[in-house]
C-alpha cells in the first residue's frame, strides 16, 4: 500500500519582482549607504550581507577618505554594485549641484553604471538634519536639466513630494523618520498619502523610504505600506553586529513586500473565530 502523500519541492519565492528606476531594475528593493561603519571590512561584509545592488555613496572628499587615508571607494567592488553618489552634508541647491557633478566625474572615471544618478539632499541644519524643500526643488530642476536621474531624499510633506516629482525626480524619497533617529516609520498617514499622489497616474512611480530605520520591523512597515523600496544606513552601520543586522534588514525587505503583494486581513474591533462553529464536535463527559 502506498501513501497519498507526496514529495514536493518547495515553492519558488513569489513576489520578487524587481525594483524599477528610471529605465533600469534591481532585484532587491533595499539600498543600503556606506557610511558610520567601524572599519571599511566591516562595512564590505555587511554590504554583502544586504544583498543590495545598489549603494550609496557620499561624495564629498572628506567621506571618501578615511583617517588612515584609505579611499572608501576601494573597498566598494564597482562591478557588483552600482554606486549612487549623494549630495549628503549640502545645505544649498548649489552646493548640492556641484556636489553631484563631482560624483559624476568620479564615476564616470570609474566606468560605473551610477554615473549620471544622484541622491539629492540639501538640508536645512545640522542640528535636525531636516530637509530644505525649497533647496531640494531648485536642485531637482538643475541637475534634471543637466542629464541627471535624481533620486530626491525629502520630509514625508505629500505636497513636498508631489512638487518635487514634478521638478523631474525620477524617484521621490521621503523619510520615515529624521536621518539617524532610529524612530521608523513615524506618520504611516503621511507616507500613504505621499504614496497615493505620487503614483496617481502613474502606478509605477517608485517612491523608496528613505532615513530613520532603526530595525528590520521598520522596513518591513516601510514595505507592507507599499513603498517599492528603503533606502537606510546607520541601522547597520551601528548596530552591534553590523552583518547580521544586514542579513535581517535583506529579510525583512522582501517579507515586507510579499505581505504588501499578498495583502493583509482587515483589522477588526472583535474576535473572528478561526474554525467554523458549524461541524464542531461535542464532548460530553462520562460518554
Amino acid at each position: 500500500m502506498t501513501s497519498a502523500k507526496t514529495s514536493t519541492p518547495p515553492a519558488a519565492e513569489p513576489g520578487l519582482d524587481p525594483l524599477a528606476l528610471a529605465g533600469r531594475t534591481w532585484n532587491s528593493r533595499l539600498i543600503v549607504g556606506t557610511g558610520k561603519y567601524e572599519s571599511y571590512e566591516t562595512m564590505q561584509r555587511a554590504l554583502d550581507a544586504s544583498g543590495a545592488e545598489v549603494v550609496t555613496v557620499a561624495v564629498r572628499r572628506e567621506r571618501l577618505i578615511n583617517k588612515e587615508g584609505r579611499s572608501l571607494l576601494e573597498f566598494i567592488d564597482t562591478d557588483r554594485y552600482t554606486i549612487l553618489p549623494n549630495t549628503a552634508g549640502c545645505f544649498s541647491a548649489e552646493d548640492a549641484v556641484r556636489v553631484a557633478r563631482l560624483g559624476r566625474e568620479i564615476l564616470e572615471q570609474l566606468n560605473n553604471p551610477g554615473a549620471g544618478w544622484v541622491k539629492v539632499e540639501v538640508l536645512h541644519d545640522k542640528k535636525t538634519l531636516l530637509p530644505d524643500p525649497v533647496g531640494t526643488i531648485e536642485a531637482t530642476r538643475e541637475l534634471v536639466a543637466d542629464g541627471f536621474k535624481v533620486l530626491a531624499y525629502t520630509s514625508d510633506d505629500p505636497a513636498s513630494a508631489v512638487k518635487i516629482k514634478e521638478a523631474g525626480a525620477a524617484s521621490v524619497m521621503p523619510a520615515g523618520s529624521p536621518i539617524g533617529s532610529g524612530q521608523g516609520v513615524l506618520n504611516r498617514n503621511n507616507i500613504l498619502l505621499c504614496l497615493e499622489l505620487l503614483k496617481e497616474g502613474d502606478a509605477a512611480y517608485p517612491v523608496i523610504v528613505d532615513a530613520g530605520v532603526g530595525s528590520a520591523s521598520d522596513v518591513s512597515v516601510a514595505m507592507e505600506i507599499g513603498a517599492d523600496g528603503v533606502l537606510l544606513n546607520t541601522a547597520i552601520a551601528h548596530a552591534k553586529d553590523p552583518v547580521m543586522m544586514a542579513h535581517a534588514m535583506r529579510h525583512a525587505c522582501i517579507a515586507g513586500r510579499q505581505s504588501y503583494l499578498a495583502g493583509r486581513i482587515p483589522k477588526r474591533l472583535y474576535a473572528t473565530a478561526s474554525s467554523p462553529w458549524e461541524g464542531a464536535i461535542s464532548y460530553i463527559p462520562g460518554e
